[in-house]
């Protein structure tokens, strides 16, 4: 068979289903012998059409040239071989009676399929040269079609303004780059709309009606490209913000009502109310309108400071407000005193202390048989002596609730302390 002048496959060819594409390869060549080179028509082609690998600068006085798939060259891979004496062609174990060799050394592959992708290595014999000759290798490098992408959303219904939306581009397609669209424009760059490294996913900042939709993600390799339908986020009304108003932000324990109510006011909302995180059990000290606006509560206790919060919602969701703790104003409850032990004798030290539950913290007084003896949490009278005998009082009053109490214990000193290392011999 004599050099090509047409070769069959480089007509243009529409590329459908899986592709393959090749670069221009060159051969390492002696000095003497002129640079080979192979390239691939067309260079890229679709799955059940045909490719051409053709060999430019084919030296003279050639014995012969092989074809081996991949690029080990032995009997396993080889495909067919060409010997210009006589022009006789030679089949191997690879050859799957779609491979045609010329005599200019080019390889004919038809009704390409997935599994003709990879390496190819042609060895040229000279004459004069034995079995040594020239190899070169040349890879195929294979594309799937790009699929019709569709584009998923972590929420279908964001609030606007106030909730973040995450649009991933499916499926994710090896060797492709991906693309996206915004009201029928290139995406613009802006604080609200970021993409992640492999422009697959998009992060939506805040949706608002300019950044609603639709939008569209393209997946592109380089021979196909596709693109999605369009997708428009449902953008729900925005909520705005509850707060929380009260009556008495320092209430008395078990004494003054209070009476908190969850602004803003508005028939489109339900109102819910939440105490330490959970959903404000029904209970008779609470008191709710039918609105559930307005929470009373006739008396609170230290132990139930809050937080408190608000919610609204409507059908699709609900906020809450930022929590609102009580500074409840209670005590002082009744003191206790410490060491409790009444007994000394004379020369010992005498250290008291005095305990109380109190909001804001109690002002404490002591008193020796009913007579002022100092401010303070701490009483220390050191060597006491029978004078010092009595009825010890610890009063506390709180300024805030208007409250004090008072506890006492009678103290016992008895005659002289002599100290045991003395007292031997007595």
């Amino acid at each position: 068979m004599g050099p090509l002048s047409a070769p069959p496959c480089t007509q243009r060819i529409k590329w459908k289903g899986l592709l393959l594409t090749a670069s221009l390869l060159n051969f390492w060549n002696p000095p003497t012998i002129a640079q080979v080179t192979i390239e691939a028509q067309p260079p890229k082609v679709s799955e059940g059409k045909d490719v051409l690998l053709l060999v430019h600068n084919l030296p003279q006085n050639l014995t012969g040239y092989m074809w081996y798939k991949g690029q080990i060259r032995d009997l396993y891979h080889y495909i067919t071989s060409y010997v210009v004496d006589g022009q006789r062609i030679t089949y191997g174990p690879t050859y799957s009676g779609r491979e045609t060799v010329y005599s200019n050394a080019s390889l004919l592959i038809q009704n390409v399929t997935r599994e003709d992708a990879g390496s190819y290595t042609l060895h040229i014999i000279q004459r004069g040269d034995g079995t040594r000759g020239v190899t070169g290798n040349f890879t195929f490098t294979l594309y799937l079609e790009t699929p019709k992408p569709s584009i998923s959303s972590s929420k279908l219904n964001p609030r606007e303004i106030m909730e973040g939306v995450v649009l991933i581009c499916d499926p994710a397609t090896p060797n492709a780059n991906y693309l996206w669209w915004l009201n029928g424009q290139n995406l613009p760059t802006t604080q609200r709309l970021q993409l992640s490294k492999t422009n697959r996913t998009l992060f939506i900042f805040g949706a608002t009606k300019y950044t609603a939709g639709p939008y569209e993600c393209e997946i592109r390799n380089p021979v196909s490209a596709s693109r999605s339908d369009p997708f428009t986020l449902n953008l729900l009304p925005k909520l705005p913000k509850p707060y929380i108003t009260i009556n008495n932000s320092k209430p008395r324990e078990n004494k003054d009502v209070l009476a908190f109510t969850c602004e803003p006011k508005s028939e489109n909302y339900t109102y819910i109310w939440w105490l330490n995180g959970e959903s404000l059990p029904v209970s008779p000290r609470v008191k709710r309108p039918i609105e559930n606006r307005i929470l009373i509560l006739p008396s609170v206790t230290r132990n139930e400071t809050g937080p408190y919060q608000c919610e609204i919602r409507d059908r699709y969701g609900g906020i809450r407000s930022d929590p609102v703790t009580l500074n409840v104003l209670y005590g002082p409850d009744l003191p206790r005193i410490y060491p409790s032990f009444t007994y000394y004798r004379s020369g010992q030290n005498l250290d008291l202390s005095c305990f109380t539950e109190s909001n804001p913290p109690a002002q404490y007084s002591w008193t020796i048989n009913g007579k002022f003896q100092q401010s303070g949490q701490k009483l220390s009278i050191p060597q006491v002596t029978t004078k010092h005998r009595g009825l010890y009082a610890c009063s506390v009053h709180n300024s805030a609730t208007g409250k004090e109490s008072s506890k006492s214990m009678t103290v016992e000193v008895s005659g002289k302390w002599i100290p045991a290392s003395l007292a031997i011999g007595f």
